[in-house]
């Protein structure tokens, strides 16, 4: 009899308080899921004991014989969602340079999932955020910023995905303006500069997408947002995705809709 299994890896961080909002969320997602599925959290590195391979022989000593995988990443232009991809079987080869070994999986199937991208639970996160911050979104402008990446194919998965997520929002709150910047390549200074130039009456609301508190919010970005004089003309909030509820609901969300095609599938298989 297959038994299945939830494993949630993002990637971990030596601040204590970074990985207690990935448990948070993770407690949220068992609660939520109950005993449709073995959850375990791992980490791509920096926590010992809770690394991918040990979420690995967890899963296989709890006896589960398959496994959602699932990135917990806010973007698929992540070098390392396509890194674990590769050390996992899924990709013939890594597209970046990478210091991973392949997985021992023990003979565990997977199916490996799609980090958060564009979906609707981020775009609801952004928002919320922004309103915090806003007093008459007409006279506001959206800054995004994300972690980006200087790769070829991937900044374009960041820009692509950042932008997407900027324009919806600032369609559904009536924002005048949406824009994002990266911090690789270095973009926060050159956006900035050019709102301040164009629109030097617009508010502007910068919003960071990071998975958790830690280093990037409360020290690059606001390190990025002074070296351009933002920090004068810039509504910052330093949160990250988590501790939103909606977090935890895109997980179960993608677990579920795993379960229903997998029991589908099985269904074909059994009545031919």
């Amino acid at each position: 009899m297959e038994k299945r299994g939830l494993l949630v890896i993002s990637h971990g961080s030596r601040e204590h308080g970074w990985i207690a909002l990935v448990d948070e969320t993770i407690e949220a997602v068992r609660s939520q899921l109950g005993t449709e599925l073995v959850v375990e959290a791992v980490f791509l590195e920096l926590v010992d004991g809770r690394l991918i391979q040990d979420g690995i022989n967890r899963l296989l000593a709890e006896g589960v014989t398959e496994a959602l995988v699932l990135p917990l990443f806010v973007s698929s232009g992540s070098t390392h969602v396509d890194e674990i991809g590769w050390a996992l079987g899924v990709y013939p080869e890594a597209r970046t340079a990478t210091e991973l070994e392949p997985f021992e999986l023990g003979g565990l199937c997977i199916n490996y999932g799609q980090p958060m991208g564009e979906a609707a639970e981020i775009d609801s996160i952004v928002l919320d955020r922004l309103m915090r911050l806003s007093e008459e979104p007409s006279e506001e402008q959206v800054l995004l910023i994300g972690h980006g990446s200087e790769e070829a194919g991937f900044r374009e998965s960041w820009e692509r995905e950042l932008s997407g997520i900027a324009e919806r929002v600032r369609v559904r709150a009536g924002f005048h303006a949406a824009s994002i910047a990266l911090l690789l390549p270095s973009q926060v200074a050159e956006r900035i500069d050019t709102i301040r130039r164009d629109r030097p009456d617009l508010r502007i609301l910068a919003v960071g997408l990071f998975l958790s508190e830690g280093y990037f919010t409360k020290t690059v970005i606001p390190r990025h947002l002074a070296s351009s004089g933002g920090l004068e003309v810039c509504r910052y909030d330093g949160a990250a995705l988590m501790p939103h509820p909606q977090v935890a609901a895109w997980v179960v969300r993608q677990a579920r809709e795993w379960l229903e095609i997998r029991e589908r599938g099985l269904e074909r298989e059994v009545g031919n």
